[in-house]
């Protein structure tokens, strides 16, 4: 009965998380992926690329590009225009203006893997095995499988020119490059200098230190374990020494072609990587989340 009378309470004083009946304006701008695909990432090189009189915190990130489940109604009303706006639900019409990042799920899933861990919904030495396997059934978390995410915006979105999508491994290959691609959409010039600042100020380095600094207060992080960091450094290819082959296999019989049109392979002897990834050769990945 309290919960009840909370819920009202915030939900007739705006102070109720919109989701999806989030009053969407023509100039928004939606930074939406699969969780664990490089989002944390790519929102704090787009902070300090819209705002690069601010050095940008995970706090301050939080409050500049709000999680559409992460604040309430009242604030969403409050922001200034135009909004910049994570999500990581499936397609929505009323998303018009779309920066949609899509990440190899053979990593996809060891990245989230690592962060059950951390939440301590998986004891440490879990298998990977059973995860793999409601990964692939969309049961690790509310916005259903990778799968059905990507498929759904690709499918409605993908020719949209106000639909910007971002391959994860492009970017850290092409970070100025890629993130001048979104300037576009958030119709801003895509100065040199000024990327370069958001690329510098956006390091992994950096986002580590901030997370031993606001990890205890940072929604993604607090109440979490604090000896495991959420900025996770890794190396291209993870999957192929991290990942057993027959989670491999699940992986690529549930979306092998899905996975191929976006450039990945399924072929176990060549690299994972999207299509200029793939000629730009080995590289280390040095953001992981």
């Amino acid at each position: 009965m309290i919960d009840k009378l909370v819920a009202a309470a915030k939900y007739f004083t705006n102070q109720d998380t919109p989701g999806h009946s989030l009053s969407v304006y023509s100039d928004d701008i939606f930074l939406v992926s699969y969780p664990k695909s490089g989002n944390t990432w790519i929102r704090f090189l787009v902070a300090n690329f819209v705002h690069p009189e601010a050095g940008v915190t995970l706090l301050s990130a939080d409050r500049l590009i709000p999680n559409v489940d992460g604040q309430s109604k009242r604030y969403f009303k409050r922001m200034p225009r135009p909004r910049i706006i994570k999500s990581h639900h499936p397609f929505h019409p009323s998303y018009k203006r779309v920066i949609y990042v899509v990440r190899d799920p053979r990593d996809v899933v060891l990245s989230q893997y690592h962060y059950q861990i951390k939440r301590g919904v998986l004891p440490e030495g879990s298998p990977i095995e059973p995860f793999v396997s409601k990964f692939v059934t969309g049961e690790v978390c509310p916005y259903g499988s990778w799968g059905e995410n990507v498929a759904s915006w690709l499918a409605a979105r993908r020719t949209n020119p106000d639909f910007v999508l971002i391959l994860y491994e492009d970017l850290l290959r092409q970070t100025p490059n890629e993130l001048a691609r979104m300037a576009k959409l958030l119709k801003i010039e895509p100065a040199a200098d000024r990327l370069a600042l958001a690329v510098e100020r956006s390091t992994a380095d950096r986002m580590r230190q901030l997370e031993r600094v606001e990890g205890s207060q940072w929604a993604s992080t607090k109440g979490t374990r604090q000896d495991i960091s959420f900025i996770r450094a890794a190396k291209d290819r993870q999957w192929r020494t991290a990942l057993p082959e027959a989670c491999v296999a699940q992986i690529q019989g549930a979306w092998g072609d899905l996975m191929e049109s976006l450039g990945y392979t399924v072929d176990l002897g060549e690299q994972a990587l999207g299509r200029s990834a793939r000629a730009a050769g080995a590289t280390e990945l040095e953001l992981d989340h």
